[in-house]
């Protein structure tokens, strides 16, 4: 880069931060441009990306152009800090995005079979009381209350499930809720 380029890109700046001369926007722009992609590229591994590293860092120069002073430094390298710090930002934001998905990836999804099974809920504070509650419970009542709460089932999905009218349902949760009360006591 020549000094006259340099010198007319620190210019543009000056022109951008006080009086956003869009002329001169556009003339930082068509240097910077193909810069910034190819960068972009090289970082991302991807077009796409490139492009929006592009717009995110320009977007930023029209914004805080009236920071720049151009006694500190080269416009070019205010330019440059300014695209690094986007980059980094994107960065953080495509490993946040990798972290959310190996979360999803090691955390287990509990399959139906398992959710009869008391074992599927060791975390829980109460689990351990609380099957043991259920437990005590008739046979019919331990089918309602694990397939509505530990199923999540709705209770017109239980009775097509148990083949019995949803009333039979209602009436045997119902009675099982009122026997966990009694069993756990009033003041759980």
């Amino acid at each position: 880069m020549e000094d006259d380029d340099t010198q007319d890109l620190s210019i543009c700046l000056v022109k951008i931060g006080n009086a956003r001369d869009k002329v001169a926007f556009a003339t930082l722009f068509k240097w910077f441009a193909p810069k910034i992609i190819r960068f972009g590229i090289k970082t991302f591994n991807n077009e796409a990306s490139a492009k929006e590293l592009l717009q995110e860092t320009m977007t930023k120069v029209w914004k805080k152009a009236h920071t720049y002073d151009e006694t500190k430094g080269k416009a070019s390298t205010w330019v440059y800090t300014v695209m690094r710090n986007v980059s980094f930002d994107m960065l953080r934001k495509i490993q946040s995005n990798k972290e959310d998905t190996i979360s999803d990836d090691i955390w287990p999804m509990l399959d139906s079979d398992e959710n009869n099974n008391e074992e599927a809920y060791p975390d829980h504070l109460m689990s351990r009381t609380m099957s043991d509650h259920v437990e005590q419970l008739p046979d019919n009542q331990q089918q309602v209350i694990k397939g509505v709460y530990f199923n999540e089932l709705s209770q017109e999905q239980l009775a097509k499930q148990l083949d019995i009218p949803v009333g039979t349902v209602k009436s045997r949760l119902r009675l099982a809720l009122a026997k966990l009360k009694q069993y756990i006591g009033e003041d759980s």
